[in-house]
């Protein structure tokens, strides 16, 4: 039994040239019988099922794609492959830029959990960017094991600002901030510049001992020419680091296990000034 539905029932009329109206038990006996026989006629391109027909019903009734002309449309076969292959194209590129977006958003939070991991490993206190806590990884989340709170950053200038910093690392004695960590997978580097700035020439006296732009290997070149733009020229002063994906990944595991302290962290990464 098809669905009986607008875009089923707008896909099938313009499909088929018929005038079903919707909500009339008749009009949706007939349209029943027509895509029983429009599956009978193309059953090596659908399903026995109706699921292919239904879906290629709802498609064209909702207009993701264009109807092929009927027989009685001569001379229009030619401009509808031409608009059927432009909205593949359409919808090719929209796929892939979904799935490029999901691999992206995958990778971000994948490293945000390596440095959350290593932080708690070395002894730290660690606190994760407010909007991405309850994003999923491993089976639980992003801020587990983490800070429920910023010690020092409830309310006041740049406080939200630094809330969103991708990864903390505190003193668990003194609750002051260690170590500053941006990902930067696809992303200018502006806004996380901009936090760690917030934080750095903040009213509140941090320890800072690394402050880390953490993004692809390729994105150097990239991170280096964006920070000798003069709107940056504090950053120097400031002694923030580039940190490789590929180094953080190849050593994160022995740096867990036998590190103390930032030292292997700033062996690993690299100086931008």
């Amino acid at each position: 039994m098809p669905p009986f539905n607008t875009a089923i029932v707008n896909g099938y009329n313009v499909l088929t040239g018929a005038k079903v109206k919707l909500g009339r038990w008749d009009d949706y006996l007939a349209m029943r019988q027509g895509i029983l026989a429009l599956n009978a006629r193309h059953r090596g391109l659908l399903s026995n099922d109706l699921g292919a027909i239904g879906g290629l019903l709802f498609d064209l009734g909702s207009g993701r794609y264009p109807a092929p002309p009927r027989e009685d449309e001569l001379g229009t076969r030619a401009a509808w492959e031409a608009d059927l292959a432009r909205v593949r194209e359409e919808g090719a590129r929209a796929a892939k830029a979904l799935a490029e977006a999901r691999e992206s958003d995958h990778t971000h939070t994948e490293v945000q959990g390596w440095l959350r991991d290593l932080g708690l490993s070395l002894g730290y206190d660690v606190w994760v960017a407010a909007n991405d806590r309850s994003r999923p990884l491993g089976g639980g989340k992003l801020g587990d094991g983490c800070l429920a709170a910023l010690p020092g950053f409830d309310t006041g200038a740049g406080a939200d600002a630094v809330r969103l910093i991708d990864v903390l690392w505190l003193d668990k004695d003194s609750n002051r901030i260690v170590a500053a960590c941006e990902v930067e997978h696809t992303t200018s580097i502006y806004s996380g510049i901009v936090r760690m700035l917030d934080l750095a020439l903040g009213s509140e006296v941090h320890a800072l001992e690394g402050m880390f732009l953490v993004a692809p290997d390729g994105r150097e070149g990239e991170v280096r020419e964006q920070l000798a733009r003069p709107a940056f020229s504090r950053v120097a002063d400031l002694k923030v680091r580039y940190l490789p994906y590929g180094e953080l990944k190849a050593n994160r595991e022995t740096i867990a296990r036998f590190g103390h302290g930032m030292k292997p962290i700033q062996a690993i990464s690299r100086s931008l000034v």
